[in-house]
């Protein structure tokens, strides 16, 4: 006997504000290019890198809002779920890559750093600044409504960062001529790109390993199931992350023989899942069940946990 749930996704309609700050940033992000290329800025490279990464964020995060309202289907059973993963696997990879080179570009430019125009530097950061605050203006009111919108909000709040700091490069070099500010500004953004890089790649290999949910102890887990009245013995215990916010549970569980006839099965059933989706910190609300008689494990095939 086993049972799952069959949970619809939706929530509030967000699109429009990811559209209006992937469009901003988007638009940033052409323009801070030039601006790298044409001023030879290492912090304007490095903003202009991350703000690369970060409008890729925002058109997953808006791409994810769309894929999302999209049903499962006999092929898709999740539907698209798993898609915010990749890309995010993929977005780490690059942030970290992005994060090292300017590491290393920066140790190299404190010792023979190359001129940078001020004037121009500071008129390519003003512009990020800008584009930013009012992309967070815009993505302010929906940041708390689901992991999806907070890292849309995130994304743009560190681009903000970023900006913030080809500024100050460009106001100490108009103000005392020290162009090592613009390499110490790239070191102080790849420093907060690296550990969010790593962070998120360990995240989301982890998502993909099907490890056991952050925040979710299968041994806890496992003592409760065992509380449960007729319960003896839990097995093939087995918890992964389909995409955020989305825990799975499945389990086998041996009753008593008498629950087979008596008409407990059912109600341990909803015992089961009422206890995964409300008893601990991490809801389970898509769990799966296999009840059986104890004599049902001489049977299974070998290999089982």
């Amino acid at each position: 006997m086993s049972r799952g749930h069959d949970h619809a996704h939706g929530g509030t309609d967000h699109r429009g504000r990811l559209a209006v700050a992937f469009g901003l940033t988007a638009t940033v992000l052409v323009a801070q290019a030039v601006g790298a290329y044409l001023t030879g800025s290492l912090a304007l490279l490095v903003d202009t890198a991350h703000m690369l990464t970060d409008t890729a964020g925002l058109l997953m995060a808006l791409v994810a809002a769309q894929l999302t309202r999209r049903p499962a289907t006999a092929r898709r059973t999740w539907g698209y779920r798993r898609a915010e993963v990749l890309a995010a696997l993929a977005q780490s990879a690059v942030l970290l890559a992005v994060g090292v080179y300017v590491l290393v570009e920066g140790v190299r430019r404190l010792t023979a750093p190359p001129e940078v125009p001020s004037t121009e530097l500071v008129v390519f950061g003003v512009i990020g600044l800008v584009a930013n605050v009012v992309s967070l203006a815009v993505l302010a009111g929906g940041r708390s409504s689901g992991f999806n919108m907070r890292a849309a909000f995130l994304e743009v709040l560190n681009d903000a960062l970023g900006s913030v700091g080809v500024i100050v490069a460009a106001i100490v070099i108009a103000t005392t001529g020290w162009q090592q500010a613009d390499a110490v500004a790239g070191l102080l953004i790849g420093v907060l790109i690296v550990p969010r890089a790593a962070r998120l790649l360990r995240e989301t290999a982890s998502v993909l390993l099907e490890s056991t949910p952050p925040g979710l102890d299968l041994d806890d887990v496992r003592a409760h199931l065992l509380e449960v009245e007729h319960v003896l013995d839990v097995h093939d215990l087995h918890a992964s992350l389909v995409a955020t916010g989305l825990p799975v549970v499945t389990a086998h569980v041996v009753v008593d023989d008498s629950c087979f006839g008596d008409g407990h099965g059912p109600r341990i059933l909803d015992q089961l899942q009422e206890c995964l989706a409300t008893h601990f910190e991490v809801s389970v609300a898509h769990s799966t069940f296999q009840i059986e008689p104890a004599s049902h494990r001489t049977h299974e095939f070998l290999g089982h946990a």
